[in-house]
């Protein structure tokens, strides 16, 4: 069985680089080494693909491993609708990171910590990866699943609390955003990347949103940023950190528009102007 495992997760490492075009040989093979089932509750699993949209989730037919090694999203709590997401949309999210051996990494969000695994195997034990989880609960079973990764450490908060300027190569945020949070921002080193989805939420949604996910590259020379679109998501929402007023903005920019016209994010102070995508009081993603 462990052998067959082992082929099954190669070829899911495989089958995700050639379906997201992943580019950082590291991830690939951080894919094909650490065991997603080690990072979910015991099967049989809740699960969801592409083609089951506005279908309800499904149960895989036992606890059999394999059934996990497919570009799938699986509940890691399926009350609360919380899954382990899909790795078309998150190790995409990692590729654009272009992670090295060595570099500092923050994750917002880790739920049961598989995709911090992911990332502390590309930075090596010369690296580190500094996760934190809103959940008291998904904290503490992220904190022992990534017990053997000695350089991933986890904790509960916001995720904006506490962070120091400069201190990360690369930022992942695991959760639906109004904004890019400032301590974001300034936690990033020059040369740096974010990748965080911009979304909204209505009523009928509860606490799924639907939008972009952005890319933010710090210019080495520390300002300013260039953004880009990577994908389109729909995602669990941060909590507690979101802006209202923003969300009623994203909405109405999402509805000038899908896809979202930006290249750049400022901070410095200016009018909002027809240019101003989405336009905050220390931010504005511009064209």
């Amino acid at each position: 069985m462990s052998e067959s495992l082992d082929r099954q997760r190669r070829f899911f490492a495989e089958e995700i680089q050639a379906v997201c075009n992943l580019r950082t040989a590291g991830l690939v093979e951080a894919l094909a080494m650490v065991p997603r089932e080690a990072f979910l509750p015991p099967g049989p699993w809740t699960v969801r693909a592409e083609g089951d949209y506005g279908e309800p989730p499904r149960q895989t037919p036992d606890g059999d491993p394999r059934h996990v090694y497919h570009n799938i999203s699986v509940a890691i709590d399926p009350a609360r609708m919380l899954f382990n997401g899909a790795p078309s949309v998150v190790a995409m999210c990692i590729d654009r990171l272009a992670l090295k051996a060595g570099q500092s990494v923050l994750h917002v969000g880790t739920g049961h910590g598989y995709y911090t695994a992911l990332m502390a195997e590309m930075v090596g034990s010369g690296g580190r990866v500094d996760g934190i989880e809103v959940d008291p609960g998904l904290a503490e079973t992220s904190r022992v699943n990534l017990a053997r990764w000695r350089h991933a450490d986890v904790r509960q908060g916001t995720g904006v609390d506490g962070l120091a300027e400069d201190a990360y190569d690369a930022i992942l945020v695991n959760a639906g955003m109004t904004h890019p949070h400032e301590a974001w921002l300034s936690a990033l080193k020059a040369g740096g990347r974010i990748a965080v989805p911009l979304t909204f939420t209505v009523p009928q949604m509860g606490s799924i949103g639907k939008g972009a996910i952005a890319l933010l590259t710090r210019d080495p020379t520390g300002e300013p940023f260039s953004a880009r679109v990577i994908g389109m998501v729909a995602i669990y929402s941060a909590v507690g950190i979101r802006d209202e007023g923003l969300n009623a903005k994203l909405l109405d920019a999402y509805k000038r528009g899908p896809w979202p016209s930006f290249t750049r994010l400022r901070r410095d102070a200016h009018d909002e102007s027809p240019g101003c995508w989405l336009h905050g009081g220390t931010f504005c993603l511009s064209a």
